[in-house]
This record gives structure tokens, sequence and C-alpha cells, in this order.
């Protein structure tokens, strides 16, 4: 037995961004995360994100895109290819948006409800790239998955 060690969580931050919206509020919870669990950042226009049960939780972030939907060329397949693996994970959700009213965050919500998974805070979302209560309320997200 290893007595002292502290065994830290293992969160995935896996998001999208195009404009650098999404990818500053990324860059926020995983800067609060930071020293108090292992993080592992999936840019998914870049990185697989393949297999959630390597992790204690998740913060997803996309951007609202189209007609209030998640991003369709690389986030939707990923998100579908994993949900039936969120069952009782417990996840977080974050994003921005450009117009309209939050109609595909609430959607997402609705959607990972559904897959059984454990939404562990509101969803923060943020027209364009929000101000300083976006902040305050993406490092309360990050919180809320330790």
């Amino acid at each position: 037995m290893n007595k002292g060690v502290i065994s830290m969580r293992k969160i995935a931050l896996v998001y999208i961004s195009l404009t650098g919206n999404t990818a500053s509020m990324a860059e926020v919870v995983e800067s609060a995360l930071k020293d108090r669990a292992e993080v592992t950042v999936f840019d998914v226009s870049q990185d697989d994100f393949t297999n959630p049960s390597d992790f204690d939780a998740i913060a997803f972030g996309c951007p609202a895109m189209g007609q209030e939907v998640l991003e369709e060329d690389s986030f939707e397949p990923m998100f579908a290819s994993v949900e039936k693996d969120l069952k009782g994970k417990r996840i977080a959700l974050f994003g921005s948006y450009g117009w309209g009213d939050g109609e595909w965050m609430r959607s997402w919500q609705e959607r990972c409800e559904s897959d059984g998974a454990e939404l562990t805070c509101e969803p923060v979302i943020a027209m364009e790239a929000g101000d300083d209560s976006t902040v305050t309320e993406l490092k309360a997200l990050a919180e809320s998955l330790l």
C-alpha cells in the first residue's frame, strides 16, 4: 500500500473550435484543473477521442454551427461514436455561439441526459468570446469535475 500517495482524477477535455472562442474556453477549464487533476486534452480537429472509460470525468466543448447544431464534420461523428459509453459518466458541456439563443446546447444537454450521463453542472455557453462571468462559470465547471 502506498500511504501518502493521492490519486488524481483523470479528466478528458474534448473540444473543437473553429474561430478560437471555444478553444479559449477550453484553456480556462484546463488552467483551472491544472495541478488538481490529470488532464488530457483532445482537440477533435486534430486528435481522436475514442475511450471515455479511461477517464473519471469529461468536459466536452463545441460551438453552435449552422441551424444551432454541433459541429458536423468532426465533433458530431466523434460524439456519436462515444455516446453509448456516457451512461453513468460524469460530464460537463461548454461552447460558444454567434447568434441564436443556445438551442444547440439545450438539445445537446437533453441528448446527454437521455444517454444516462451525469451532468456535473449547468452547461456554460458564451456569445462569441464571452466575458468575465463566462470565466467564472468555466472555473466552476472545472471544479464540478473534481
